[in-house]
């Protein structure tokens, strides 16, 4: 993985395309802060089948008694 300026990346837009169509991963930079990735459509593709943690805790074989009670009580005060 490597980093580009954005100016930089306009005119190399072609061979950073190319690059993530082979696995490269790039940042996008704009005034030294990351604002963009290109990654190749495989790479998206697995990312996109990545499920949530929400998902995996309600596909999880859990029965009543495995998870402890929930705390109801209210918060604590706390000085700012």
């Amino acid at each position: 993985m490597h980093e580009v300026q954005l100016r930089d990346a306009k005119t190399r837009l072609s061979a950073l395309v190319e690059g993530a169509a082979h696995g490269e991963t790039t940042i996008i930079t704009r005034y030294g802060k990351p604002r963009a990735v290109i990654l190749g459509i495989d790479e998206w593709n697995r990312l996109c089948q990545v499920p949530s943690f929400g998902r995996l805790l309600l596909s999880a074989p859990l029965e009543d008694g495995d998870l402890p009670p929930r705390d109801m009580s209210p918060p604590r005060d706390a000085a700012l």
